[in-house]
C-alpha cells in the first residue's frame, strides 16, 4: 500500500521523540545515578532489569487492549502526554535535597537511587503503553510487505539520529551539576508530551479488525498459546534470535556512555560519536530498503558481523586514551560506526522479520512477545552480565566519600562471544531453511 505524506512525518515524528525519550533512559539515566548517586554496576543492572520488567507486562497488557478495543491512536497520543509528565517527574529527585533530609551522603546516595528505579518503572508503563504497544501496533497495521522494510529502516536508524540529537544537546550541560538534570528533563518531558498532543491531529487510525471473539484475558494470552506457536514457527524462531541478540548489546550498552568519558577519559565523546552516529544512520537507512529488496535471510548475517567487528575493535582499544592522541581516537570512532551499523542493521532486519510474520490484524497482542525478547530477558541477563564481567572494575574515591567504578573493555568481549551465538545459530537455521526450499 503507498502511503501519504501525513503517515510518514506521523512516523518519522513518534519514533525520534520515543527514540530521544528511550535513549535518555537507557543510555543517561545511567549516567545519572552514576554522577548523582554514587551507583554501583549492580545498581544500574538492577535498574535496567526493572524497567525490563516493567516494559514487558505494560506491553502485554495494553497492546492486548487496544486489540480488544481495536484503537491505537488514543493509546499513542495519551500515552505520550503522560510519558512527557512522568519524564518531567524526574527533575524533583535531587542529590541535595536528598542529602539535606539525610544528612548522611551515602544514605543519601541510597535513597535517591531507589527513588530514580522506583520512578523509572513510572515511567516506563507510560512510555511502553505509548510506544512499545501502541505505536509499533499501528506501525505494523499500517505497513505492509511491499513497504515494510522502508518503514523499518526509517524506524530503526531513529535510535542513532536520536543519539545525536541527545548527545549535541547535552553536550552544553555539565552532567555534575544537578540543575543540569533538571533543565534536561524539563525540556525532554515538554517535547514528549507536545508530540503527543500533535498527534491527535497528525496520526490516522489504523483499520484494525476483530479476528475473533476472544476475552481481554485470552487475547494476553493468545501469543503463549503452543498451537499458536506451532502456527507461526518462524515467528518465534525470529524472536529467540533476537532475543539472543539483544542480549550482547544489554552486556555493554548501560554501561557505553561511562565507558568513553571515565574509563577512556574521552571528555569529548560527543565529537567522536557525532560522524559515527551520522554514517551508521545513513548504512541503516539503506540497509532497510536491502531487506525489503532481498530479503532477512541474505541481510542479517552481513548486520551481524558488521556488530562483530565492531565488538573486536573497541575491545582492542587501549584502557586510557590520552586526551592530545587522536590517532589512538581513530579505532574507537571506527569500531563505534560499525557497532551502531551492524546494531541498527540488525534492528531493522529482526524489526522487519517479526512484522512481516506477525498474524494479520493481531499485532497488538504480539508486541508484548517482541518486547519480551527485546526487552525484557535482554534487560535481565544482559546488564547482570556486564555486572558480573565488572566485579573486580577498578575504582576510583570521590570527593564526599563514595567510590566509583570504571567500566572495562571486558564488555565488549563479554558481548561478542553472546553474539556468535546468534551468529552460528542463525547460519543454521537459514541453511536448513534454503535446503528445505530446495
Amino acid at each position: 500500500m503507498k502511503k501519504n505524506r501525513k503517515f510518514w512525518i506521523a512516523l518519522i515524528m513518534f519514533s525520534l521523540t520515543g527514540q530521544v525519550a528511550w535513549v535518555v533512559e537507557n543510555m543517561y539515566f545511567n549516567v545519572f545515578i552514576y554522577k548523582m548517586f554514587r551507583a554501583s554496576a549492580s545498581d544500574i543492572a538492577l535498574m535496567v532489569t526493572a524497567s525490563a520488567v516493567a516494559a514487558t507486562l505494560t506491553t502485554i497488557l495494553m497492546g492486548a487492549l487496544s486489540d480488544r478495543i481495536g484503537k491505537r491512536k488514543i493509546f499513542m497520543c495519551a500515552g505520550y502526554i503522560a510519558w512527557g509528565v512522568s519524564i518531567i517527574a524526574f527533575a524533583l529527585i535531587r542529590a541535595d535535597v536528598i542529602s539535606a533530609v539525610f544528612g548522611s551522603a551515602v544514605a543519601a546516595a541510597s535513597v535517591g537511587i531507589t527513588l530514580v528505579i522506583i520512578l523509572d518503572c513510572v515511567m516506563t508503563f507510560f512510555g511502553s503503553t505509548a510506544n512499545d504497544a501502541a505505536y509499533n501496533a499501528w506501525l505494523t497495521d499500517s505497513t505492509d510487505a511491499g513497504n515494510r522494510g522502508a518503514a523499518e529502516g526509517i524506524n530503526s536508524m531513529m535510535p542513532l539520529i536520536s543519539i545525536l540529537v541527545v548527545f549535541g544537546g547535552f553536550m552544553g550541560f555539565d552532567l555534575d551539576q544537578a540543575s543540569s538534570w533538571t533543565t534536561i528533563y524539563c525540556i525532554i518531558g515538554g517535547l514528549v508530551l507536545l508530540i503527543g498532543i500533535l498527534g491527535f491531529f497528525l496520526v490516522e487510525e489504523a483499520p484494525v479488525k476483530q479476528p475473533d471473539s476472544l476475552g481481554y484475558f485470552a487475547t494476553i494470552l493468545y501469543g503463549f498459546r503452543p498451537d499458536v506457536i506451532r502456527k507461526n514457527t518462524t515467528l518465534y524462531l525470529s524472536m529467540i534470535a533476537f532475543m539472543v541478540f539483544n542480549i550482547s548489546i544489554q552486556i555493554f550498552m548501560p554501561y557505553l556512555i561511562i565507558y568513553y568519558e571515565q574509563t577512556l577519559g574521552m571528555a569529548d565523546y560527543v565529537l567522536i560519536m557525532a560522524p559515527a552516529i551520522i554514517l551508521a544512520a545513513v548504512v541503516t537507512f539503506f540497509f532497510g530498503r536491502l531487506v525489503d529488496r532481498f530479503g532477512f535471510r541474505r541481510m542479517v548475517l552481513q548486520a551481524m558481523m558488521l556488530l562483530m567487528t565492531g565488538f573486536i575493535l573497541l575491545w582492542l582499544v587501549p584502557s586510557r586514551i590520552p586526551a592530545e592522541g587522536l590517532g589512538m581516537k581513530i579505532p574507537v570512532f571506527i569500531g563505534s560506526l560499525l557497532m551502531m551499523s551492524g546494531y541498527l542493521s540488525g534492528m531493522a532486519a529482526f524489526g522487519t522479520q517479526l512484522r512481516n510474520y506477525t498474524p494479520e490484524h493481531m499485532a497488538g497482542r504480539f508486541q508484548g512477545l517482541r518486547i519480551l525478547s527485546q526487552v525484557l530477558i535482554p534487560g535481565i541477563i544482559g546488564p547482570q552480565i556486564g555486572a558480573w564481567v565488572l566485579r573486580d572494575a577498578p575504582v576510583i574515591a570521590n570527593s564526599d566519600g563514595t567510590t566509583s567504578f570504571l567500566p572495562s573493555a571486558d564488555i565488549f568481549r563479554a558481548a561478542m562471544i553472546v553474539l556468535s551465538v546468534v551468529i552460528a545459530g542463525l547460519a543454521v537455521w537459514l541453511t536448513r531453511m534454503r535446503e528445505s526450499k530446495a
